[in-house]
């Protein structure tokens, strides 16, 4: 918990796993807030929300960030969650070929399975 957030909510993140840290304060909506730890290799970068209630995996909906449907339809990204050893915490991660994109920290906390091709463009 005493890591620092990123540096400004609405800038993306990459990295290649993020750590579920449920928080003991509601959301409006009656659900628990969640914060979530991004990692690469794992070693901890920062908090990335603090505010939301729901993960959307490949974004609301999970169509992505691209919307053309024939890029969507062939890119699994192989999403798995593991507990891990020591906090018993929830880690999600994707595909070996994939990074983890980070959207806006807001009550909806968006995440993105991205080739880095795909973030350069």
């Amino acid at each position: 918990m005493e890591l620092p957030y990123r540096e400004s909510w609405d800038k993306p993140v990459l990295c290649d796993s993020l750590v579920i840290l449920p928080l003991d304060e509601l959301h409006d909506s009656g659900y628990h807030l969640m914060d979530f730890v991004a990692c690469k290799n794992f070693e901890p970068i920062c908090r990335v929300s603090g505010c939301s209630d729901v993960l959307n995996i490949d974004g609301i909906g999970g169509y992505g960030e691209d919307l053309d449907i024939f890029r969507r339809l062939v890119q699994a990204k192989r999403w798995s969650i593991d507990c891990l050893k020591e906090s018993g915490l929830l880690r999600l991660f994707s595909g070996s070929n994939y990074e983890i994109k980070v959207g806006c920290a807001l009550s909806n906390l968006e995440i993105y399975g991205v080739t880095l091709e795909s973030v350069d463009e």
